[in-house]
Order: C-alpha cells, then structure tokens, then sequence
C-alpha cells in the first residue's frame, strides 16, 4: 500500500472516529439537554405560581378567587408566537393545586377536581418540603403514550405547608426542536466530514508526491546520475521537505567534490610534515659533534616546531568541538569591555616585545548574552591576527560600540592588509598568510573558529582591508 493511501486511511480513520464520538455524544445530549432546560422552566414556573396561590389557599377559595379566574380561560390562550420557524398557537402548561391531603382543589382542567394526587410523586414530596418531579404517561393505563412532566411546589403559611402546586407540560411539545437540532448537526457533521475529507486527500498527495520526487531524486542520485535538485512547488515553500531537499543536495555536492577533499587532506598533510621535516633535520645534525652554540640553536628550532605541531593539533581539536556543536547549551552575561582588557594582558609580554600601541575604545561594561569561553576564544584569534602582521612600533585600534540590536567589537591593526586573492579564503581551514619576518606560519584555522563561534552566537563577521588603508580591520557583531 501506497505511503499517500496509507496516510489518507489513518487520517480518515482517526477523523471519522473523532467524529462519531462527539456526534454520537452530542446527538445523544440534545434530547436530555432539552429536556432538562424544560424541567428548570417548570420549577421557576411552579414555584412563583405557589407563591401567587397562596393567599386563596389560605382562604379557601383557590377553586373560586383571584387566582382560579386568572387562569381559567389559560387553554384557549393563543400567543401567536414563532419560535425558530415553527408556530405557538395555545398554552401548554397544566396547573393543579392540591392541598395538604394532596387532593386536587383546583386544575386547569377541571377533569381532575376532586382526584387524589397524594400518590404522585412530585405532589407527595412538595408537600414533604422536598423537591418534586417526574415524568409519566399522559394516559396512566396506555403507558405507550406521550409523556407528561410535572414539577410540584409547596403552597406555604408561613412555616406550615398548606398544599402543592404541580405545573406540567408534554415532552412531546419538544420534539420538533429536537428533531430540528439533529438534523442540523447531522447536516453539518456531514458537511465536515466531506471538508475534512477533502482536505485530507490534498494533504496526503502534497506530502506523497513531495516524497516520491525526494525518493527519485535520493536514487538517482545512488546510481550516480547527474540530476538537479527537485523544485517541490509554492506549496511546500519552506517547509521541511524543501529543507530535506537542500539537504540532499548539499550531501551530494560534498560527496561528489572530491577536489575539496583532496584538498584538505594534501594541505594537512603538508602542515603536518613541514615541522616533522624540520624537526627530523634539526635531530639528526644534534647527533653530530657541534659547537655548543649551534646545538642550543638547533635543540630551539626542535622546540619551535614542536610547538607549532603542538599549537596546529589543539586549534584542530578546538575546532572539531565547536564544529560538532548544535547550540550553546547555556548562556551567561559576558562583558566585552573587561573580557578584552583581561585578554590584553595576557598579551603584554608579545605587545612589548614588538612595541606595539593599543588605543582603547572600549566603554564600560559593554555587555551580551553567551558561552564566555567560546566568545574569549574568538577575540583572542582576532587579537593575535593583529598582534602578529602589526609592524614592530606599529598600532592596534580597539573598539566597541552597540549599533540598534547588535554590539559591534572591532580590531584594526597596521599590517599589510589581505591581498586581493586571499579575501576569499581567510576562512579556509589551513589557509594562513605570511605574519612577518622571523614568524612561524599561522596553523590556518584561527578564523575559522571565530567564524564557528560567531555562528553560535547568532553573529556576524566581517574582515578585511581597513578604509583608508593600510591595515587590516575585522568587525564582530554580537547580539545584545
């Protein structure tokens, strides 16, 4: 079975099923529903009648007085009401009053004069003091019959109940609205299904066919053929199948570039044998008999490149750390201003050995959200970019400033700038530039951490030529 059809019967399945519970739950509610809103109106009903009868109770005249004329004529009333398109032509309420021995004294219907109601249960409980309701047969010997529903209120002197006063009303008066109010839901749940049916099926082939042209193309692209990356249309826009897509394609570029691989692996290589190289020589001439002078200076040069070797694995593992991070797992205030002055004077030593001048733009407690090693890690490669293709009594610019939601920290220096070729590359890994007479070549992966950690930090980097020149000057925008 077909991905799309399977998708299409699940979501079918779960809908149609969600919809017959709460349809068959609020279909099955609607008469109850209705039926208690009636029983409510009754009570109101039966209770404020109960309070108007009260007086010819007391008198003894409820089958003659006021209360007995008001409501005489009540079943030839015609309120010419429409309510929800159906028409109200007569009143169907029945008013009896019993009184404390529950026969009737009085009734709307005059059949019932006389009867004694003591043994129905909402005229025995009214005149308990209690609640009294229920629901029986308009005809007690054809109980197939119609039901009627009667709510009971006591009929009080004072403390002392003195009778009770039933309102009923037939269910069967109710059965139009309700039939009325199924049909509606029924309709409309009808409706629903067919709109949530519709929908489900242009769900099901949108996600289909934008996985069966990800599947041709992820086989092509196994077979080796050269294919484009597919175009999924305006309606998956950016959603993750457009994201797979370019991920796929982006897997298949780097797999197939194979130059770049070479690439990395040569100039790794080569990083790595230039200082092995000058180390193996160095040791080989110290096995030989030589002035004290020269030894001293060939056990430095071993000590020099072991340190670069030393320097090249830990920017490697450096990298690879940040490299493999998805996101900073906590963030903490970092002042800028206090982070840089700390990291300028570990740098003293080397700022005076080259006579260097710093002009501190800084502020005061300039501060961002963020990992404070991570951010440390990156001014330091910026700071020792400058600090090493500075001339000797050169100057280094240090600035700091917020621009709207961002902090910008620059570093400009004096040195010879970036040559037009290498503006492209300074974020290659191993690429590095000459630093200066008498300096080791750089490892090549400083920037490349900066620019890691600019990642991570939602930044921004930019390097390059400082206006005017010379110089080189690099940018880092941090948000605040």
């Amino acid at each position: 079975m077909r991905i799309g059809l399977r998708l299409l019967l699940g979501f079918f399945l779960i809908l149609g099923l969600a919809l017959f519970v709460v349809l068959s739950v609020f279909v099955q509610e609607v008469k109850p529903g209705t039926r208690q809103a009636m029983e409510d109106s009754l009570v109101d009903a039966a209770y404020t009648l109960a309070r108007i009868a009260a007086p010819d109770m007391k008198a003894g005249i409820i089958a003659t007085g006021g209360f007995a004329q008001a409501l005489s004529d009540l079943s030839e009333v015609n309120p010419q009401a429409s309510i929800w398109g159906f028409r109200k032509e007569r009143i169907d309420y029945r008013i009896t009053v019993t009184d404390a021995q529950g026969m009737v004294r009085f009734d709307t219907r005059p059949e019932a004069i006389g009867q004694d109601f003591s043994r129905w249960n909402d005229v025995s409980r009214a005149l308990r003091g209690e609640y009294g309701a229920r629901s029986s047969p308009a005809n007690p010997y054809a109980p197939d019959t119609a039901t009627v529903m009667h709510v009971a209120a006591p009929i009080r002197d004072g403390d002392r109940i003195i009778g009770a006063l039933s309102v009923s009303r037939p269910n069967d008066r109710l059965e139009p609205y309700i039939e009325r109010s199924q049909q509606r839901i029924l309709r409309w749940s009808w409706a629903l299904l067919g709109l949530s049916l519709a929908i489900g099926l242009l769900f099901s082939w949108w996600i289909a066919h934008s996985l069966s042209r990800l599947r041709g193309y992820a086989n092509a692209v196994a077979r080796g053929d050269r294919v484009a990356m597919p175009v999924l249309g305006r309606l998956s826009g950016s959603t993750e199948f457009s994201e797979l897509a370019q991920s796929l394609e982006q897997m298949r570029l780097r797999l197939e570039d194979k130059a770049y691989v070479e690439s990395y692996v040569h100039t790794l290589t080569h990083e790595l044998k230039s200082p092995l190289a000058a180390i193996r020589g160095a040791a080989e001439l110290l096995q030989e008999d030589l002035p004290p002078d020269d030894r001293r200076r060939f056990a430095g040069h071993i000590h020099r490149q072991a340190e670069r070797l030393r320097l090249l694995v830990d920017k490697l593992l450096e990298l690879a750390h940040i490299e493999q991070m998805r996101g900073l797992a906590a963030r903490e205030t970092v002042d800028l201003s206090a982070l840089t002055r700390e990291l300028l004077q570990r740098m003293e030593p080397g700022l005076r050995i080259k006579a260097l001048r710093v002009h501190d733009d800084l502020g005061q407690a300039v501060q961002v959200q963020g990992d404070a090693f991570l951010i440390g890690q990156g001014l330091q490669n910026l700071l020792d970019n400058a600090m090493d293709f500075s001339p000797p009594g050169g100057q280094i610019w240090l600035r700091l400033h917020r621009d709207g939601e961002y902090v910008e920290w620059s570093v400009r220096d004096e040195g010879p700038g970036i040559p037009d070729y290498a503006l492209d590359r300074i974020f290659e890994r191993f690429y590095s530039l000459p630093r200066g007479e008498g300096q080791d070549k750089g490892s090549g992966l400083g920037l490349c951490l900066v620019r890691e950690v600019c990642d991570l930090h939602g930044g921004q980097l930019v390097i390059g030529n400082a206006i005017p020149p010379p110089g080189c000057e690099a940018r880092w925008r941090l948000p605040i």
